[in-house]
């Protein structure tokens, strides 16, 4: 019965995505997304069968371990783009640091804005970097990892899902921004679409940016990685300066 049960929701997650996936290539809208239905239902089937959290986990926790293999598969993609990566290095490199700050920045404000206990801003503050990343800062921080992954997802999902759209809205002054608002077709529309995707939605950004072409998918991924890099030293900076 103990190994019973985690199999049978590492099952249902799979059953889940699987059907979500047909329903996203038949219907291409962001309520379709895979993972946004898949985290949905998974949800709903929690609450129906009362059935808590961390029994879920037991079994599910091999896809979070699957993460980290996963991260490591970008750099296949990065490395055939290397040419790209190098001609907008400095931009990359900006662009990372100003988003990470922005993100940290918006997490610490909403925090202390809503007078969250410790823990809770600790879980809080690396939501918009990939789950292995994420988890990493939440424990160096004293957050919770069980919340950190459950932000994490929401967070990535929600980029993803509406993130493309709302830029739409923004008025868009350059080539290179403008490119990826109008969603253009162009190396700048890769360029920009997959650093959007990559350093607002981490993962689900990256599975968005895939489906404008390689390039995009090579930046989301280099700038997912960076970002979390980024993340976890600066917890780490933060630790060993508390301490």
């Amino acid at each position: 019965m103990n190994v019973v049960v985690p199999l049978l929701w590492i099952g249902i997650t799979l059953a889940f995505y699987v059907a979500a996936l047909r329903l996203y290539r038949r219907h291409r809208r962001w309520w379709t997304a895979p993972l946004l239905v898949t985290w949905l239902l998974c949800g709903l089937l929690l609450f129906l069968s009362r059935t808590p959290y961390p029994e879920y986990l037991r079994g599910a926790h091999w896809f979070v371990f699957l993460l980290g293999p996963a991260t490591v598969a970008f750099a296949l993609p990065v490395y055939r783009q290397r040419a790209l990566i190098r001609h907008h290095g400095r931009t990359i490199a900006a662009g990372v640091v100003a988003g990470s700050l922005a993100s940290l920045g918006s997490g610490w404000a909403l925090a202390h804005l809503l007078h969250l206990p410790p823990e809770i801003e600790a879980s809080l503050l690396p939501r918009s970097v990939t789950t292995p990343f994420a988890l990493a800062v939440s424990e160096r921080l004293g957050g919770i990892p069980e919340l950190t992954a459950s932000l994490t997802a929401a967070t990535g999902l929600f980029g993803a899902a509406i993130g493309e759209g709302f830029l739409q809205w923004l008025p868009l002054r350059s080539k290179l921004a403008a490119g990826f608002g109008l969603g253009l077709r162009s190396v700048s529309c890769s360029f920009t679409s997959g650093a959007m995707l990559g350093m607002g939605a981490h993962g689900a950004g990256v599975a968005r940016a895939r489906e404008r072409g390689d390039e995009a998918a090579a930046i989301a991924g280099l700038v997912m990685i960076f970002a979390g890099l980024l993340n976890v030293a600066g917890a780490t900076l933060y630790v060993l300066a508390r301490s």
